[in-house]
């Protein structure tokens, strides 16, 4: 019998979730598919380190409900996420306050009735203080009830305060009102339209847009520091609207039993044998591998999984971004969770007052990630970490949560020097993944450095390959995996 011309349809090089969430759509079309990866794991970084029955994640970035493709990727079905209070819980000047908490009936709706109460109220011959007091219930969705509840939700002791004028972080009740109805807006605003904003910094957009600088610092300075991992606000204002849509439009959540679940599932549900680990590629072409263990590999097209600067190596005219390092500590304590006075909400430090940027008791939020009876707490700090940095987030937790944290436990320090590629104008969110007929690339270098991001630029990428191909893209069950030629 004659070779054939080809071992496999498509080589994929890397097991991150942009490469295994392409497989996914290759696979369900019919395209025999392999996917290679250096790794004796599969999920890059979004990984997950098992310690004393604890699940700690490397990097941790936070996940929205919102994000279509968690919803729309195959093999994705049975994620489930554990999702943090609504809102946010910001510090400042010794306070917890909740901001960003959509008001019943969604945040669209929320807002929308926000800009009603502002307008209808400025008619209405009532005193300030009374003016002041239902804009702020409506704004924040607290009503005295809400408050109660909120207060109990977050541990005793602790007030959980809807905000004053003067002392709030977000500013008065107008400028509350203005933020609810401009969140409102933007979740309802179609993402190509978003796209098509002028680009800016972020912190020059939010300045001339008239927002006020207590808004800023006290609470979209903070937040967006969260959701980018770019404490000075240097990434496209297009990009940053984007991730206040998602904010807006849905809750911050995390994969249940760490990072690393998101991978697993898609990695499980692909056919026996696609995902190979510890397999390095050295070099690709339009129509073959190069592999150290397993020698050539040939294949009608090649897509490049990897993060930025493993596709360069391989394809050395590939831009390679700026990256923001990231640094993720993991505490426990023998304190109850109850004690601790957060509840499940993520908190942000809007004095930045430390090198903590945001923190959560994370097994409030997920209880699969700590033993029974133990709490975790998970901290994230941007940008390179100082020295000492164990020492020094211990000081900046402690007044955070309002409690000694010198018997803290530190179960893992993680710094991750190219955690997240840097989005800084001007960006294009919708880079090109085809490079030519038969070699492709994808990953959140791509679109945009998220989840939501990497998994969309999967998507774009398994739809050029499947037209380059000229498969239909129907659904039905795949080819077995390919056996690839044995190790050297």
């Amino acid at each position: 019998m004659l070779e054939p011309a080809y071992q496999v349809d498509v080589v994929i090089v890397g097991a991150g979730i942009a490469g295994l969430s392409a497989a996914h759509r290759l696979t369900s079309a019919g395209i025999t598919t392999a996917v290679l990866e250096a790794a004796p794991y599969v999920g890059g970084r979004m990984s997950t380190e098992k310690v004393d029955g604890f699940r700690l994640d490397r990097v941790g970035q936070l996940l929205s409900t919102s994000y279509p493709e968690l919803r729309l990727t195959p093999g994705l079905t049975e994620l489930a996420v554990r999702r943090f209070a609504p809102g946010v819980l910001l510090h400042r000047d010794g306070r917890l306050q909740r901001a960003g908490a959509p008001a019943p009936g969604g945040s669209a709706r929320g807002a929308r009735g926000a800009l009603h109460v502002v307008r209808a109220l400025a008619g209405t011959p009532r005193s300030t203080a009374a003016r002041g007091t239902a804009l702020r219930d409506t704004v924040l969705g607290v009503t005295a009830a809400r408050a109660t509840a909120a207060r109990a939700a977050t541990g005793r002791g602790t007030t959980v305060t809807p905000g004053r004028a003067g002392g709030a972080p977000v500013g008065g009740a107008v400028d509350q009102a203005r933020l609810g109805a401009a969140l409102g807006r933007l979740a309802a605003t179609p993402v190509e339209r978003v796209l098509a904003r002028p680009e800016l910094p972020a912190a020059q957009a939010l300045a001339r847009r008239g927002v006020p600088a207590r808004t800023i610092d006290g609470f979209l300075r903070p937040l967006l520091a969260a959701l980018l991992c770019d404490p000075e606000l240097t990434t496209s204002s297009r990009c940053a609207d984007l991730a206040l849509r998602a904010f807006a439009s849905g809750r911050l959540c995390v994969p249940e039993g760490g990072a690393e679940a998101l991978p697993e599932l898609l990695a499980r549900a692909l056919p026996p044998g696609t995902v190979r680990t510890g397999v390095r590629v050295t070099s690709v072409s339009t129509t073959s591998v190069a592999t150290a263990e397993h020698g050539e590999i040939r294949c009608r097209a090649v897509l490049l999984a990897t993060d930025a600067r493993a596709a360069a190596e391989l394809l050395p005219g590939l831009r390679v971004p700026d990256f923001h390092p990231v640094t993720v500590l993991h505490h426990t304590t023998d304190e109850p969770a109850e004690a601790l006075p957060t509840g499940a909400s993520l908190l942000l430090d809007a004095d930045r007052g430390g090198p903590v940027a945001h923190t959560a008791v994370l097994s409030t939020v997920d209880p699969s990630r700590a033993p029974a009876g133990r709490v975790l707490i998970s901290s994230t700090v941007l940008g390179p970490p100082p020295e000492g940095v164990d020492t020094a987030v211990r000081i900046h937790l402690a007044r955070l949560y309002g409690t000694s944290t010198r018997r803290w436990e530190t179960l893992a320090v993680h710094h991750t020097p190219e955690a997240v590629p840097a989005m800084r104008p001007p960006h294009d969110p919708r880079r090109p993944v085809r490079l030519l007929a038969g070699l492709y690339v994808c990953g959140d270098h791509r679109d945009t450095s998220t989840v939501q991001g990497a998994l969309h630029s999967a998507r774009r990428a398994a739809a050029a390959i499947l037209a380059d191909l000229g498969a239909t893209g129907s659904m039905h069950r795949a080819d077995p995996a390919p056996v690839l030629p044995r190790a050297a």
